[in-house]
């Protein structure tokens, strides 16, 4: 029997009269933060809920689901519940890398997943306070949830809008595995309701979302420009970086998310490699004594590790500390700024790569060793010093208390390259200024986005 509050709100159940006997909401605006591909949270807004007969019905199947107890049930709510919404298919990402499964232009899945994430997350947010559908435990006091039931609306479910969004964009990059994502987020949006926290028809909305909203992200990947082939010729001369199959050559061209175009901060020309401050650069790398901490960590820098995965890991750590995992919109919001800032980095970095074309140490020394292979392109700025400055920086803004340890950790990224003896130390810098320069700007674009 509903309780008689629960049967008022039955009765009212999406008309938000008596959707909240909480206080301290979650981010009561997030629905009208600015989003990264769709127009806004308010024009993929769901439809209304069940009226409160199908309301009712929900009820009646929750209490039985949850008077079952099955342990295998018990298992997904606890997965799933870890972090916010979008930890998991961060953490799946994350996994492949760290297992040594290939994934070309990795970059490229995580800005993509996690925008789509993000703006689903707006969009569920915009219809959450839209219709204020209470929770089921407010409709129903008696029911006993397995989870605490978040302090926000119940429709649509923020879980299943992340989770239909992030399948959706998966399955674009993994086709073969498309029917084994959707599993994933039919298990993920089910959790939920298992869990006794949403209704059935707030999970079917939330995925229904998700998918929405990423077939918008689908496109405009398509029309990245990463497809493009290239078709011109590497250049030769004095100073100029020597091969065939030069990699990331038609980034320069890619479509930037946040920058105006590619060559926005391009950083000046580097001096002729034959300078007497290219000749002390030459000297400082050949005079670098590699002992094992270094060479540790420069090799640790150029692993999966460093070049992605850790980074996520500090973000996901620093939100578990400060609970903002419990805040799914700011959350969201973190995953894509330090994903998409590494899209915009990456992109600017070889503009500056291939407007110079600018050798390696080696290849100016021949007598130089480097500890690894020399990656495929050219040497300036380093790619290295550009993408961590550019991630720090992010993540200094968005974890202000540990700004300075983010920062002395991308120096260091940086710094590797040159212990490494694949980088000058002028690319370093370049690479340094070029990556604190882009972040600026999608600081900049934060501080307007309505979340500060």
């Amino acid at each position: 029997m509903l309780s008689g509050f629960g049967k008022a709100c039955a009765v009212i159940l999406f008309s938000g009269n008596c959707a909240f006997a909480q206080s301290n909401l979650i981010e009561p605006e997030a629905g009208t933060w600015k989003t990264w591909v769709i127009t806004s949270g308010e024009d993929f807004r769901v439809p209304p809920p069940p009226d409160a007969s199908a309301a009712a019905a929900e009820l009646a199947q929750m209490r039985d689901l949850l008077a079952q107890k099955d342990p295998a049930a018990a298992d997904k709510i606890t997965f799933w519940d870890a972090g916010s919404p979008g930890y998991r298919w961060i953490d799946l990402v994350n996994n492949r890398l760290l297992e040594n499964q290939q994934i070309p232009n990795a970059h490229r899945v995580y800005t993509y997943l996690t925008m789509a994430m993000y703006d689903a997350t707006i969009a569920a947010w915009d219809a959450k306070y839209f219709y204020n559908r209470p929770r089921p435990s407010e409709a129903d006091a008696t029911l006993a949830t397995a989870l605490p039931p978040p302090r926000s609306p119940s429709y649509p479910s923020e879980h299943a809008a992340a989770a239909g969004a992030a399948a959706t964009v998966l399955s674009y990059f993994f086709p073969e595995e498309a029917s084994s994502f959707k599993a994933m987020a039919d298990e993920a949006a089910q959790s939920r309701v298992l869990a006794g926290v949403q209704f059935p028809s707030d999970s079917s909305a939330g995925l229904e979302l998700g998918r929405r909203v990423a077939e918008q992200v689908i496109a405009r990947a398509k029309a990245d420009g990463s497809e493009a082939v290239w078709t011109g010729t590497v250049p030769t001369g004095p100073c100029m970086w020597v091969g065939s199959k030069p990699a990331n050559v038609t980034m320069p061209n890619w479509k930037p998310i946040v920058l105006a175009a590619p060559d926005e901060f391009r950083p000046p020309a580097p001096p002729d490699c034959q300078s007497p401050a290219v000749k002390a650069e030459m000297d400082a790398i050949r005079q670098f004594e590699r002992k094992f901490p270094n060479s540790y960590k420069a090799f640790y820098w150029q692993s999966p590790s460093g070049l992605f995965t850790d980074w996520y890991d500090y973000a996901s750590k620093w939100m578990f500390e400060d609970k903002t995992d419990t805040n799914p919109p700011r959350a969201a919001r973190a995953y894509a700024m330090l994903a998409t800032v590494y899209y915009d980095a990456y992109i600017a970095s070889n503009d500056g790569k291939y407007a110079y074309w600018y050798l390696r140490p080696n290849m100016l020394d021949a007598s130089i060793t480097p500890l690894f292979t020399v990656p495929a392109h050219p040497s300036y700025p380093s790619n290295h010093s550009t993408l961590s400055t550019a991630r720090c920086e992010v993540l200094a803004y968005l974890f202000p208390r540990h700004a300075e340890f983010i920062r002395a950790v991308g120096k260091e990224a940086g710094d590797s390259r040159v212990w490494a003896g694949i980088h000058y130390e002028m690319d370093n810098r370049a690479g340094a200024a070029l990556g604190k320069a882009v972040a600026g700007k999608f600081i900049e674009r934060a501080k307007t986005d309505g979340a500060d």
